[in-house]
């Protein structure tokens, strides 16, 4: 089959793009380094000519409100020349939880996409994922103060963007789901916790402070970006990863 993979040359873009290589796939990574730009359309049109299976994988290049009207532009252009090409399949990653946090713009622009991808007429699959091992690092340095990280104790399920990649493969290799899937990292913890943890094996000199007034999840309730009862779990545990990313680990 023919893949198109927009935001190809991303994080968890160049491994969906190795993995469906290797597994003997016509790939065509596109991103605006290949000159395809989804705000203006500009070299949608070539890069789905011909493709079976279209995945988006791009993102807003901000967290806050602008983040709605990337969204928004960008997969109506997108859904448009999806459907101009035949594309008989349009897969997108998401958030797990991500329409039960209306407070965080990211997450209404989100929930957005989805929508748009929803009511278009190409048959379409949504992956929703928790948060990644590697943005564990990014989110402490937000509300990091001197040798201190304030940190909430709201629970998470992080997952490796490997087990991501993985996961979107495999739902773009199978038969439109007409929905969600939801994947799930296998271990859940407090974030202000897995701070801790990965001081540790940092050996960072910081300290985490539990504040359940600090940073973007802050006003996040509940447990809502845990796994649902029918979520599938990943298999790489945090751990795990964290000893696999120390530089004199084998």
């Amino acid at each position: 089959m023919k893949f198109t993979v927009l935001g190809g040359t991303g994080r968890v873009g160049t491994q969906v793009v190795e993995r469906l290589r290797a597994a003997g796939h016509d790939v065509v990574p596109a991103s605006l380094s290949t000159g395809v730009d989804v705000l203006s359309g500009k070299g949608l049109d070539q890069v789905l000519e011909g493709a079976d299976v279209l995945i988006n994988l791009t993102n807003s290049p901000a967290f806050d409100e602008t983040s709605i009207g990337f969204f928004e532009t960008s997969m109506n252009n997108v859904t448009a020349a999806a459907e101009a090409a035949g594309v008989r399949h349009h897969v997108i990653a998401s958030i797990i939880g991500v329409d039960q946090v209306p407070q965080l713009d990211y997450y209404r622009a989100k929930v957005a996409q989805e929508n748009i991808l929803k009511n278009a007429p190409t048959p379409y699959s949504i992956v929703r994922f928790t948060q990644f091992f590697e943005f564990v690092e990014p989110i402490m340095s937000w509300t990091t103060d001197g040798d201190t990280v304030r940190l909430p104790a709201t629970p998470v399920q992080p997952m490796a963007s490997a087990d991501v990649a993985a996961a979107v493969v495999r739902a773009a290799s199978e038969a439109p789901l007409q929905g969600i899937r939801n994947v799930a990292g296998p271990d859940v913890f407090p974030l202000d916790e897995l701070g801790r943890i990965t001081l540790a094996a940092r050996s960072d000199g910081r300290s985490v402070v539990t504040d359940d007034q600090a940073g973007m999840f802050a006003v996040v309730t509940g447990d809502v970006l845990t796994a649902p009862e029918d979520a599938e779990f990943a298999p790489t545990h945090y751990r795990d990863w964290l000893q696999g990313q120390q530089p004199n680990a084998r």
